[in-house]
């Protein structure tokens, strides 16, 4: 059992760190340029791809085959869709001109990203069931994704005048959700190959629906060039080597 509390800890720290780097960065920073967010946004979108398709749907299918793997991957791909419907994710190129209401655009932000954590924070609880450098890869990818929407959540607060204590605390906070998402990957995951199979596949639906839905086509959209394709072949290709080291 304390093999479970670990892994929660590990996403706790993955969403902490995640959202409170990007609010620290958005301080510094205060309006990063586009180009250097459209490559960001591509380079982790680029990390989770390789990711999923080299090891999580991999493992999903080696674990319970092919049918739970698929239902697993048209849950998590739901779930966010759901989410996205009835409480709208950050699109970072949309949140930070919006001046009318700098401090209710920032908390509504840091709520959207907070309930999205959940189900990412899953996503590590299952990938560490499978293997412990499944779980590490995941952890790492999905703590560079929250950077960008700390920084989202962060602009509108900064510009609003929140001080710089209470950005950094909530901008922390809303990473925490991940730990308790881990938690339930990781102990519904211990349960049986086949659920963990399933959860596997959920943990890849999810991640896919984030980078085709968020983060490839804000990264298009935010570019004046090719910053955000080559952030995604650069995110791809450090993925890849990530995981051949890690195995």
């Amino acid at each position: 059992m304390n093999y479970i509390y670990e892994i929660t800890l590990i996403g706790f720290l993955a969403g902490i760190i995640g959202t409170g780097s990007g609010g620290l960065i958005s301080l510094i920073l205060k309006k990063p340029k586009n180009e250097l967010l459209s490559f960001f946004l591509g380079f982790a979108g680029g990390i989770m791809l390789a990711i999923v398709f080299s090891d999580l749907l991999p493992e999903a299918v080696e674990f319970g085959g092919i049918i739970p793997a698929v239902l697993g991957l048209v849950i998590g791909t739901l779930l966010i869709l759901m989410l996205d419907l009835y409480l709208p994710h950050t699109h970072f190129f949309q949140g930070t001109d919006e001046y009318a209401c700098y401090v209710r655009t920032g908390a509504m932000l840091g709520l959207g990203i907070a309930m999205h954590n959940l189900p990412e924070g899953m996503a590590i609880g299952a990938g560490y069931m499978a293997s412990p450098s499944l779980g590490l890869g995941l952890a790492i990818t999905i703590a560079i994704h929250n950077i960008p929407e700390g920084m989202a959540m962060a602009a509108p607060m900064c510009a609003g005048g929140v001080s710089i204590k209470k950005i950094l605390f909530y901008t922390g906070m809303a990473g925490l959700p991940m730990g308790v998402g881990a938690f339930i990957g990781a102990s519904i995951s211990n349960i049986s190959p086949i659920v963990l199979s399933v959860a596997l596949g959920f943990a890849g639906g999810a991640m896919l629906y984030i980078v085709f839905d968020e983060l490839i086509p804000d990264a298009q959209k935010l570019a004046k060039g090719h910053s955000g394709t080559f952030g995604a072949v650069f995110g791809a290709i450090f993925g890849t080597v990530i995981l051949y080291f890690l195995h």
